[in-house]
């Protein structure tokens, strides 16, 4: 993939999906061409943010931390840090090789979930994770020009998920054609250099979506999309 060497500004920042103050992080893009609605389901709120019953054991947020609509693509975050910052790599990471439990949902000293909004809201743990990623459906979707997947609940309730792609060191990756989101859990507690995050591709020249929990380096940013009991 070509790499775009583009400074971002703080303004555009929120726009194009980088953090407020990642000034210096760079683009690697590929926008895809296809476009689908996406319809948005919007049930209540909890402490100002609206969530949406999927049917499942908890709520979801419409919107990633940092975001005011349900494609922006809000802040990218290092696992357990609750502040986005410029630059993603292990030597300015708080967390990288550092043991701070096996689950930071609701610590608000690392779930940048419950530090930013506050209320009930927090990051989903892997279970929770994983009852999104096998109790509902996934298809490729793009809102308001933004690569995505529509996930609907049992109920059938729906929510958008941007492609933010990540940040690894200055570079934003993968825009529009990775989806990654942080979840709670860290299985790597002895060495404590990787976290479990909701993966997936949106490739045109495949249909079908495949969902998964993969693991991915703490020092890496990433969005984060709440949930709440």
């Amino acid at each position: 993939m070509k790499k775009l060497s583009i400074m971002i500004s703080c303004i555009a920042t929120i726009l194009a999906g980088c953090n407020n103050n990642t000034d210096n992080i760079q683009h690697n893009t590929n926008l895809s061409e296809e476009s689908v609605e996406v319809k948005r389901t919007y049930n209540n709120s909890i402490n100002g943010h609206e969530y949406v019953d999927l049917g499942l054991s908890v709520k979801w947020a419409t919107c990633n931390v940092g975001a005011s609509q349900p494609h922006e693509l809000g802040y990218y975050f290092a696992w357990g840090e609750i502040r986005p910052k410029d630059f993603y790599g292990s030597e300015n990471s708080e967390t990288y090789e550092v043991n701070v439990g096996e689950d930071i949902s609701g610590n608000p000293n690392h779930d940048a979930v419950t530090s930013n909004w506050g209320g009930s809201w927090r990051m989903p743990t892997k279970w929770e994770a994983l009852e999104l990623v096998n109790r509902c459906t996934w298809e490729k979707g793009n809102l308001n020009g933004r690569n995505g997947i529509k996930v609907t609940g049992p109920n059938g309730n729906s929510i958008f998920l941007p492609a933010a792609g990540s940040c690894n060191g200055g570079w934003l990756n993968s825009l529009d054609e990775v989806l990654s989101y942080w979840c709670s859990t860290s299985e790597d507690i002895n060495i404590c250099t990787q976290a479990d995050k909701i993966h997936t591709q949106i490739l045109l020249s495949r249909e079908e979506v495949k969902p998964h929990i993969w693991e991915e380096y703490r020092n890496h940013g990433c969005p984060i999309r709440p949930v709440s009991n």
